[in-house]
């Protein structure tokens, strides 16, 4: 199975239609396969990015906001989407390994994530 995030360095994406960059990560059984990658497209557009989740072969797909019809696109393609999550991608991966993540999860900053 693959997983791919929307990111915003560190962070989920807030928008699937402005995302440029993405971590996929593989999973056996429930245990992560190696590092996951990170991909930076040349630029955002909703319609690459879908693209890019048939190609890979991904089954679910983890963002924040998504419109409607990207949202149904997906899910008529019976990929999942697990979407108005808001955290740190790391934290949202093992959160989803652990079979927890939900739809709308806001997972806590830690002190790390905060540059002051």
């Amino acid at each position: 199975m693959k997983i791919l995030i929307t990111a915003q360095g560190d962070f989920v994406a807030p928008r699937f239609d402005l995302t440029a960059e993405v971590v996929i990560a593989t999973v056996d059984n429930g245990v992560l396969v190696g590092k996951p990658r990170t991909i930076i497209m040349d630029r955002p557009s909703p319609e690459d990015l879908s693209n890019m989740i048939m190609e890979e072969g991904i089954s679910t797909v983890i963002c924040g906001g998504i419109e409607d019809r990207h949202y149904q696109f997906l899910t008529w393609k019976k990929i999942r989407v697990i979407d108005f999550v808001i955290g740190d991608h790391e934290s949202v991966l093992n959160r989803t390994l652990a079979g927890q993540l939900q739809p709308g999860d806001m997972l806590p900053l830690t002190r790390g994530d905060l540059s002051l």
